[in-house]
């Protein structure tokens, strides 16, 4: 954790220092510290300052560096709104980042009260905003697209009995509801387990009781999930349910450690191909260096945000009112594929449509490799 901290101090502007011109300004939302999903914040801040690092190389924004402003959201939303009111007072030309849904919501609602541009990179939530707004974008696919895939796994591999265990949150209640919808009229049944009133011991009687196949776990990590995870696997009565965690939990470094074993054969999303491009091939290679782990797919989604913004930015500077206005010509080679911005119905903003989507689980042989069993 020190690491991190020192990390996004080493980019970050003090607060009362104020830019020269020289450099033109990005700032950078990231979850770095609990209760925010700090390993998520840490990946992400890695994808983007690579990104950051290699267009300066490449001759910058007109001949300008380009320099991100990063701010520690901590999972929260009123964090996160005030470090969009400070960034915007710095003078940053666009906004950049974001992991939690709820918290790039709040982010993108002030942004957008401000004219800031703003580039979402990992939140999924549908509804990014209230209201339909030219000046915020997102790179990563909206939660129905995925999550609808997902409902499509499930039903390909036989589960016509499933149960949601999850916390009350906007993205969990919507993430249920995506699932309901796609599952119900083919046959399948969602049962809700409220994690406000049971304990993980109480989760297992549920699910034995209406005789599930399949666990997904709508919930935060490490807690309550680790624990709902490790009171399954040693249930006698449920050893041949399918845990699965769609928001991708099982894809960080922690979630192995904690679990070990358990942690295997839990299918999550991963907004990944199945090639990368040859420049996600070169990235790949500089992230896993940077973070000294394989890099998650929200480090490529760091990388891609940098990339369009640099784009975006290079006929005009910062201008904050031209580049709010560029989404739809963008087309750029990222990571993971040519990226462009539609307006997709019920997001409200422009969206890359679609990133690659995978279902994928760890290896039980082998809990370091990933195994694709799904595509979309």
């Amino acid at each position: 954790m020190c690491g991190m901290v020192t990390q996004a101090r080493r980019s970050r502007r003090d607060e009362t220092e104020r830019t020269d011109g020289s450099s033109v300004l990005i700032g950078a939302l990231a979850p770095l510290t609990r209760p925010g999903w700090a390993e998520a914040g840490r990946h992400l801040l890695a994808g983007l300052e690579l990104a950051v690092h290699d267009v300066n190389e490449a001759g910058g924004i007109g001949g300008r560096p380009l320099e991100l402003v990063v701010r520690d959201t901590a999972a929260d939303p009123v964090r996160a709104a005030a470090a969009v009111d400070e960034l915007a007072r710095l003078g940053v030309a666009a906004l950049a980042g974001e992991y939690h849904s709820v918290v790039a919501r709040a982010a993108a609602a002030r942004a957008d009260a401000l004219g800031l541009p703003f580039l979402c990179s990992s939140a999924v939530l549908d509804a990014l905003t209230e209201q339909p707004t030219e000046r915020v974008a997102r790179i990563a696919p909206a939660q129905s697209h995925g999550w609808r895939l997902y409902a499509d796994f499930l039903l390909g591999a036989g589960h016509r009995r499933v149960a949601v265990a999850a916390e009350p949150s906007v993205y969990w209640a919507s993430g249920t509801r995506i699932l309901r919808d796609r599952l119900a009229p083919r046959g399948a049944t969602v049962t809700a387990l409220d994690l406000r009133a049971l304990a993980p011991a109480a989760v297992c009687d549920a699910l034995a009781a209406h005789r599930a196949t399949a666990l997904l776990l709508l919930a935060g990590h490490p807690e309550p999930a680790v624990p709902i995870v490790r009171s399954v696997r040693r249930d006698r009565r449920l050893a041949g349910i399918t845990i699965g965690a769609p928001a991708g939990q099982p894809e960080f470094h922690e979630w192995a450690t904690a679990l070990g074993e358990d942690g295997a054969a839990i299918p999550f999303l991963r907004y990944l191909p199945e090639r990368l491009t040859p420049l996600g091939d070169r990235v790949g290679t500089a992230l896993r260096e940077r973070l000294a782990e394989a890099p998650s797919f929200v480090a490529f989604e760091g990388y891609d945000t940098v990339a369009v913004l640099a784009d975006v930015l290079r006929p005009h500077g910062g201008d904050r009112a031209r580049t709010a206005a560029s989404w739809a010509r963008v087309a750029v080679d990222g990571t993971r594929g040519r990226i462009r911005f539609s307006r997709t119905p019920g997001t409200g903003v422009w969206q890359w449509e679609w990133a690659p989507v995978q279902v994928v689980d760890r290896d039980p042989a082998e809990p370091g490799r990933f195994r694709v069993l799904h595509t979309g």
